[in-house]
């Protein structure tokens, strides 16, 4: 439910540090070029500090505002302990998460081109520190969150909502990045290649706005029973991954944060 991309040397998204070892397995000893992070939520960007401190001239390509996170991820740590049953809950999901020094750190804003091949591109409404990756030699986006869940052959997409960031109009701007992009393929944190990239993203779109719309109108329980109701029954044996990499629970959170955040702007006029 989890995967790291290599591409020519390159790690986009490493994971959380509680897979570090299948990626180490994966590159055979070999030390990657860098480390490309399109966000730096624990389960794309976790193991980032932990592979510095094994390749200490290991360079890590981040944006702009999660580069303080990464460099002292305690408050970050303490505010996702709060989802993940507390600090021993959240440590037997991520592992260790470890400081990036500053000195590793190359910040993006958007529109860089990195490493002879990568454009980037600003990208929030999962996230606010979310950047899109366009490999120019292939025409493959590695988009992490904002370009939904999937697992094919499933063809079922999610709209990964979880707090504090959710942005539904921001997010509708960043689809039309990708779009903008006329990718090859879409490379997916959660999961694997997508291919049928137009029809993939329309999916997202509608899913995004229905889960706003049913998160507004009928609440947390509903919610939850609702999605889960539907991953049930359209994702059949692929039903336990899709539920773990986008708990409907956490969705609801981001979700009903972003509702209120909109009526408290409202009523300020």
């Amino acid at each position: 439910m989890i995967c790291a991309w290599e591409v020519d040397g390159v790690i986009v998204d490493p994971g959380p540090q509680s897979t570090e070892a299948a990626l180490l397995d994966a590159l055979g000893g070999e030390a990657p070029r860098a480390i490309l992070l399109t966000h730096i939520h624990f389960d794309h960007a976790g193991a980032s500090g932990s592979l510095v401190r094994r390749w200490p001239d290991l360079p890590v390509y981040l944006h702009e505002r999660g580069a303080p996170h990464m460099a002292a991820p305690e408050r970050l740590v303490a505010s996702a302990s709060r989802l993940y049953g507390g600090e021993e809950g959240m440590r037997e999901t991520w592992g260790e998460v470890v400081p990036v020094p500053e000195a590793n750190m190359h910040i993006l804003s958007g529109g860089e081109t990195v490493l002879d091949s990568f454009r980037v591109e600003y990208t929030p409404g999962h996230a606010s520190h979310h950047v899109s990756y366009l490999h120019e030699p292939s025409g493959m986006v590695f988009v992490g969150d904002v370009a939904g869940v999937r697992i094919p052959p499933c063809d079922f997409v999610v709209a990964p909502t979880p707090p504090p960031d959710v942005d539904i109009e921001a997010w509708e701007r960043s689809l039309d990045v990708l779009e903008g992009w006329s990718p090859s393929a879409l490379g997916l944190t959660h999961f694997g290649q997508v291919d049928d990239v137009a029809p993939h993203l329309q999916r997202l779109r509608t899913s995004l706005h229905e889960s706003a719309r049913l998160a507004g109108a009928h609440g947390e329980d509903a919610f939850i029973a609702g999605l889960q109701q539907r991953i049930d029954d359209l994702t059949g044996d692929l039903a336990p991954a899709y539920s773990v990499a986008a708990p409907p629970d956490h969705l609801y959170l981001g979700l009903e944060r972003w509702h209120r955040k909109r009526a408290e702007a409202a009523a300020r006029g």
